[in-house]
Order: C-alpha cells, then sequence, then structure tokens
C-alpha cells in the first residue's frame, strides 16, 4: 500500500505524507507510544498474562471525548520500520502475551502489514487484534484479510449529527458499518480456546456517552439487523471526561448507572446472548495507560 497520495482512511486526504502532513497530522513514519503488556482489555484479549498492546501515535479520528487525547492528536514515541516493530511484537510473545494488539493501526497499516509477514517469517505464532475506531474504508481492510485474526473495532455513533458534532466525521457510520460488516466476513464470530483466550474472530465495542442511551440503541439495532445474536459486544461504562469533553455539554460528565442500564437491558431485551458488561466502578483513569514513557 502507497504512501503517496494517501487514501488508507476514509479522510482520503490525497496527500504525500512523504512531504505533508496527512488529515491524521503524521508524515510516513509509523509512531509507536507504547508498547507493553496491557490487562486492560475485555477478558478473551487481556486473559491472565496481558495483551500485547502496541499503541500508535494519531487517530484519523478527532473524539472531541478522546480517552487516549495524550497521544492521538500529536506525534509521540519512538519511530519505528517495519523490521523494528517486527521485533516488538516477539518481544511481547516472548514476555508472554496472549496476542499483539494494535491500538489505532489505521494510518499506520502499510508498516504494520510489513511487519506481520516479518514477525511470521521470524516465529510469530500468536493472534494479532485490530483495535480500531471504525473509520476504516473496505479497500484498507482488504489489505488486511488474512493477516488480522481478531477484529475489535468501536462502533461509535449511527447519527451523522453526532459524529460530527462529537468526532468531526459526519459520514461516520457510512463507513463503518460496512467496515464493521467487511470484519465479520472476514473473522466470523469469536471464538476461544479451552482457556478462555479469544483466537478468531470479531469483537464490537460500544462506550456510552452521557445523554446518548438513544443512540446505543440504534448501534444495537443495526447490529441485530445485520450479524447474529451471538455476536460479541463490548458495552463500556468507562467514560470520562477528558481533553475538551470536560467544558461540552453533554460530554462534562460521566454517565449514571441508569443510563447503563438501560443501555445493556436493551442489547438484552433484543436478544444478544454475548455481552461484556463493565462494573460501573470502571469510570476511573486507570484504564488509561502512561504514555510519558516507552514502557517494557
Amino acid at each position: 500500500m502507497k504512501t503517496m497520495n494517501c487514501s488508507i482512511c476514509p479522510r482520503k486526504c490525497n496527500i504525500d505524507r512523504s512531504t505533508k502532513f496527512g488529515a491524521c497530522g503524521l508524515d510516513d513514519g509509523c509512531y509507536v507510544a507504547r508498547a507493553s503488556l496491557h490487562m486492560w482489555e475485555e477478558p478473551p484479549i487481556s486473559g491472565t498474562k496481558g495483551s500485547g498492546a502496541i499503541f500508535f501515535s494519531n487517530c484519523n479520528l478527532r473524539c472531541t471525548f478522546c480517552q487516549n487525547s495524550g497521544i492521538s492528536r500529536s506525534i509521540v514515541g519512538k519511530r519505528l520500520d517495519e523490521n523494528q516493530l517486527a521485533s516488538e511484537m516477539l518481544r511481547l510473545m516472548e514476555a508472554g502475551a496472549h496476542n499483539i494488539n494494535f491500538v489505532s493501526p489505521t494510518p499506520h497499516v502499510k508498516t504494520i502489514i510489513k511487519a506481520i509477514k516479518l514477525a511470521k517469517k521470524n516465529g510469530f505464532t500468536i493472534p494479532i487484534v485490530y483495535n480500531t475506531n471504525g473509520y476504516e474504508t473496505i479497500k484498507t481492510l482488504t489489505a488486511l484479510n488474512g493477516l488480522i485474526d481478531i477484529y475489535l473495532p468501536d462502533l461509535k455513533y449511527v447519527s451523522p449529527e453526532l459524529s460530527r458534532r462529537f468526532s468531526g466525521a459526519w459520514d461516520y457510520f457510512e463507513y463503518a458499518s460496512k467496515a464493521v460488516l467487511e470484519m465479520w466476513r472476514q473473522v466470523g464470530t469469536l471464538s476461544l480456546d479451552n482457556s478462555g483466550i479469544a483466537k478468531r474472530g470479531l469483537i464490537i465495542r460500544h462506550l456510552l456517552l452521557p445523554n446518548c442511551v438513544d443512540e446505543a440503541r440504534r448501534v444495537l439495532d443495526f447490529i441485530s439487523n445485520e450479524l447474529p445474536k451471538d455476536t460479541f459486544i463490548s458495552l463500556m461504562s468507562q467514560y470520562v471526561p477528558m481533553a475538551e469533553a470536560a467544558s461540552v455539554p453533554p460530554l462534562n460528565r460521566r454517565i449514571t448507572k441508569r443510563e447503563y442500564e438501560r443501555a445493556v437491558g436493551y442489547a438484552l431485551n433484543i436478544g444478544f446472548r454475548n455481552i461484556f458488561i463493565q462494573r460501573f466502578s470502571s469510570q476511573t483513569l486507570e484504564y488509561t495507560p502512561d504514555f510519558s514513557v516507552y514502557s517494557d
């Protein structure tokens, strides 16, 4: 996949990232803000030993409420080529990671594809997780087909008005809805090994936002209408006002217990059987890693 005239994501900024910054704020480099064992994903991803999370710098969305705003809006961390990224994958595997978890990977896909192929030539054997905001093109996902074992996308909104207001992308659902269906086509329903660790498949995340239970229902209705009822869904209660969201109603407050219970209840009522439910005490910064250092 060429970097010139970049069309990796739906922004399709058509910029030569070897000479200018793209809409994601990146040049053609691959920047890793943190690579470490991470215990704060869904249970089949983190397991007992941790997910080998590789957090990339910058993002193709501009969410007002971004929970990783410390790395999503500016270049942070080390610039790695495909050989160095493959080495990090192998290092984390040797450290006991259940999988390698590429977090916010989209602008870095060119390097990621090369790194996966190199790592596999050098003995890499654990599953690969593509942990994305969902704002993806079918072209990019097609390039990843056969390389990704587990897709972990957000499905943030159905409403164009909310996605424009909160993430600067009025066409979010237009792309994310098609992306989720393509991910399911590639990997299917989540399968687990005998220890309950994810081997292959799809988990769809939805972070419940304040005053947005109706939007959660729209998201759940889409999944219910388009995918099997045994699709794994992660309904997240961990929202904390961060970045400029702290001064933007209704995002300037945590969700209420009642809001979360209504969203979970709706998912159960329409027949979903595999739902990851967070403790309400998850509304804490504990889930946000320390990006001040590149940690082992």
